[in-house]
């Protein structure tokens, strides 16, 4: 019984480390989201202010770069 008891102990410390460590990560990338969506903001307030266009958000990255690419040319 001693022996699982200490077997479950490690394994609840193990848990609790990559808990925090995965809090921390998540904080990371909270504060990175955050500064993102700040820049975002600031350069639509900076597009609407000389009047250019707001490019579409909801179009996916792998979308957008298959339609800026020229269409090939088939060989014959």
């Amino acid at each position: 019984m001693e022996k699982l008891n200490s077997k479950l102990y490690l394994e609840n410390c193990y848990i609790m480390q990559e808990n925090e460590r995965l809090r921390k990560k998540a904080e990371l990338l909270n504060q990175e989201n955050q500064a993102l969506l700040t820049e975002l903001k600031q350069r639509l307030a900076a597009a609407a202010a000389v009047g250019a266009p707001i490019p579409d958000l909801n179009m996916s990255t792998s979308a957008a770069a298959t339609t800026s690419k020229a269409p090939k040319k088939n060989k014959k």
